[in-house]
């Protein structure tokens, strides 16, 4: 059987932009003599749910396209993601369903069974879970077909490699083997994190293994504001052989035949954790711009290695030509750091402006005077100087149109090591999910072919000059230290004993922890982050801004 994959870029309720692209591919694979082609899960409304749901209208659209795609299973079978309106009174409104349309007709539905609520997920809200398990039958063929999360809950004690915890009681799969299936179809919006290909790849072929049966694997790509999908659609043998996988973090289109043990593999995936987040922010950046319909941004280029590496990775998503940079020196500013800032623009061909901004901070601190006195200046005078920057930045933005792009890195958002309203404005985090250790491993990434972000910014030692001498070792921990001990807390969810039994200090532990908990109002108010890790800041981690932990 000869099944076309077809990997593609969604747009969340955009309708006539999504149906166009399905019927686009299910041309093109009916001119290939395709048999069946399979869609990713929810392809005709985009993932993740939204509270689009509760809007009558929105369902009404799903029912006319499905009308309008019926017509193109005359010639091929056609399996796609989309909600079904549940018929039954009690319960969530909608299944997450696959319809396997043919000959004109709805021949099949299979909804989602497994509901994932962790982490990012949050699918219970809006989908009632399946509890009907019956394979789809077609070219002589049995089908089982299940969607993302149903192919997670493997029995993991059959598989060697395995050693996950089992979260659901029922195994879709489990219960559709006693129908003897010939080939799975699983579809799938998976969303990134560095590591989620390898444990995706662990699952498909365990699943294979175990069951002896091939799978077909389709998932969808693109960057869903925080959220970015990476594509990587494949086929796994029923030996656990991956032998035909679909390109990374692009769309992407192939015929194969889960029969052909023999045909050529294909291997598309990123070798290396940096160049994924690489390709994943770039992918995140270019359509957050290009979805919303925005053309240019612009950001505050102080000379550090943080707003460096932003506008390297915006020039590559929009281009360097729509990448304004704003240098903003104070009277802390060092020419070194002017000079840096100027010479990557010079390397991208990017255009810039320098306002200095001492004589505002002057201005303010003179009519703030009456107030404060005679005393002496602190954190106040420096929070000022980021504030002055970002009204700057937003006046730009607002007289200009360009999005302002956030620069801060994980490390700082997750300590507090910002301002609100200053330094943390912006329409989309970029380096949100990135520690500070990770910012210079993607500059040297970056940096691999030519010198783009100049070595002197990336070998300094960082500093908000915000004060003579400032610098950013003055009130953090070393940068090694800090990310290490916050990695453990933030995405392995270590307590304080658990890091220190690691050989932490424990004092240093107890201060990061209030840190990162005394921080908490200020993340709610943060732009939204692309994530690239397990567990980034955002609707994926929700910790209250009121407790005592």
């Amino acid at each position: 059987m000869k099944i076309a994959l077809s990997q593609q870029n969604y747009i969340l309720g955009d309708f006539q932009y999504n149906v166009r692209k399905i019927k686009h591919d299910i041309d093109k694979a009916i001119k290939d003599q395709a048999e069946l082609i399979v869609f990713s899960e929810l392809c005709m409304t985009g993932y993740p749910p939204t509270d689009f749901f509760y809007f009558e209208e929105y369902y009404i659209q799903i029912e006319n396209n499905l009308e309008e795609l019926k017509k193109l299973s005359h010639q091929i079978g056609i399996i796609l993601g989309a909600p079904r309106k549940n018929p039954q009174p009690l319960g969530k409104d909608y299944f997450n369903s696959a319809y396997f349309l043919h000959q004109g007709e709805i021949k099949q539905i299979v909804d989602k069974t497994l509901l994932p609520t962790y982490d990012i997920f949050d699918e219970y809200r809006y989908f009632e879970p399946n509890n009907v398990f019956k394979c789809i039958e077609f070219k002589g063929k049995k089908i089982a077909v299940t969607i993302c999360e149903d192919i997670w809950d493997i029995n993991t004690n059959s598989v060697d490699e395995m050693n996950w915890q089992a979260l659901y009681q029922t195994t879709p799969m489990e219960q559709m083997e006693s129908q003897k299936p010939d080939l799975m179809i699983n579809i799938s919006a998976s969303p990134f994190s560095y590591s989620h290909s390898e444990e995706r790849k662990k699952v498909i072929i365990a699943n294979c293994k175990k069951y002896h049966i091939p799978m077909v694997y389709v998932s969808a790509v693109g960057g869903q504001t925080e959220l970015v999908f990476d594509g990587g659609s494949m086929l796994c043998n029923s030996h656990g052989d991956i032998v035909y996988e679909l390109k990374y973090f692009e769309e992407d289109y192939a015929v194969i035949d889960p029969c052909d043990m023999n045909q050529a593999v294909k291997i598309q995936d990123c070798t290396e954790k940096v160049e994924r987040k690489y390709k994943a922010i770039v992918l995140g950046i270019r359509d957050y711009f290009s979805k919303l319909g925005f053309k240019k941004a612009v950001l505050g280029l102080s000379g550090g290695v943080d707003s460096a590496l932003t506008l390297a990775l915006a020039a590559e998503a929009i281009g360097a030509e729509n990448v304004l940079s704003v240098l903003m020196p104070s009277q802390y500013s060092t020419d070194h750091s002017i000079n840096d800032a100027i010479q990557i623009c010079k390397n991208l061909g990017s255009p810039y402006e320098i306002i200095p901004i001492k004589e505002n901070f002057e201005q303010i601190k003179c009519s703030l005077n009456p107030i404060f006195k005679d005393k002496t200046e602190d954190l106040t005078e420096e929070n000022i100087q980021a504030r002055i920057r970002g009204i700057l930045l937003m006046a730009v933005s607002n007289k200009l149109g360009p999005v302002l792009l956030n620069t801060s890195n994980k490390s700082e958002v997750a300590v507090g090591y910002g301002t609100l309203y200053g330094d943390m404005c912006g329409g989309i985090a970029v380096l949100g999910d990135v520690y500070k250790t990770e910012v210079y491993e993607l500059c040297t990434f970056i940096n691999r072919n030519s010198e783009i972000i100049p070595q002197n910014t990336i070998s300094k030692p960082p500093s908000a000059e915000l004060r003579p001498g400032q610098k950013d070792q003055d009130s953090l921990p070393e940068y090694d230290i800090l990310d290490a001990i916050l990695y453990q807390y933030i995405n392995k969810q270590q307590g304080v004993n658990q890091i220190v039994d690691m050989g932490y200090d424990r004092a240093l532990t107890e201060r990061i922890f209030k840190m990162v908990n005394r921080n908490e109002f200020k993340r709610y108010q943060t732009p939204p982050i692309i994530r690239v890790s397990s567990k980034a800041f955002g609707f994926g981690r929700r910790i209250p801004i009121v407790a005592k932990y």
